[in-house]
């Protein structure tokens, strides 16, 4: 039996899988360069619009930054997990990072599953969590309650915090998880940071929660990659005028093999 079958198997039984060290670390280092950068530029924005409180320690939609959260995407991590699962293409919802600093702990340490809506056995949504950092009991390592894709009620906090695992692995690891997963962040007791990056990916015709085409430029689709014009959607546009409603099968907004 292959990895790539385990990984899957383990996937829909648990509602997770741990994948260890597969991001290399010249990217590391670049994506926690850029992941402070676009922090202290968003944290401006936050405290500015009055959503500072509890968003501390939080950033989003960090394609529109460019640079390596990109090539991040370019390179299809965890791709072939998420093609079984999904059964078809599908679209990055949202992405975005979290900067866990010590005793500082924001909405994502609360139980919590990242699917409003359970979705039961409809693969709608599933995502990634890129440790930047080694993630360790001290620092905080998320809770994942195997099995409880299956939950449509939130689990009281005993049984979860009895039963749930900690994604306790190094820097470079990716914990994929179906979004209707219960899970949350452990408090950071260590001496340093505790990074990650968070990614959903939907299947194309949910709404992103940020339209990555519109953000990044509809005049940008001719330059991008096949696999960065499907993942950030702009092969699952909406047309907002007739004319680009009117347009040969090669130029539509949304594509016909999109499902």
């Amino acid at each position: 039996m292959s990895s790539a079958v385990d990984s899957s198997e383990r996937f829909d039984r648990d509602g997770w899988v741990l994948l260890d060290r597969i991001v290399a670390s010249d990217l590391l280092s670049r994506l926690r360069a850029d992941l402070e950068t676009a922090y202290a530029a968003q944290r401006a924005i936050q405290i500015r619009n009055s959503v500072g409180d509890g968003t501390n320690g939080t950033v989003h939609h960090l394609p529109t930054a460019g640079g390596s959260f990109l090539e991040f995407l370019e390179r299809r991590f965890c791709g072939e997990l998420l093609d079984a699962f999904f059964g078809s293409p599908f679209i990055l919802n949202t992405f975005g990072g979290v900067l866990n600093q010590p005793d500082d702990l924001s909405y994502v340490g609360r139980v919590h599953r990242d699917l409003r809506s359970f979705s039961g056995n409809v693969p709608l949504m599933a995502q990634l969590l890129v440790m930047l950092d080694d993630f360790t009991e001290e620092n905080g390592a998320t809770y994942l309650l195997s099995g409880s894709h299956r939950m449509p009620e939130q689990p009281g906090d005993d049984l979860f915090f009895r039963d749930a695992i900690r994604a306790v692995a190094p820097a470079g690891s990716i914990v994929v998880f179906n979004s209707n997963l219960w899970h949350a962040a452990g408090p950071n007791r260590s001496r340093g940071p505790r990074r990650a990056l968070t990614l959903a990916f939907t299947k194309p015709f949910m709404k992103p929660q940020l339209d990555y085409p519109r953000a990044l430029g509809y005049e940008r689709v001719a330059s991008l990659s096949p696999v960065l014009r499907q993942v950030l959607g702009y092969n699952a546009r909406v047309p907002a005028s007739l004319d680009e409603w009117y347009q040969p099968p090669e130029r539509r907004f949304y594509q016909k093999n999109q499902g």
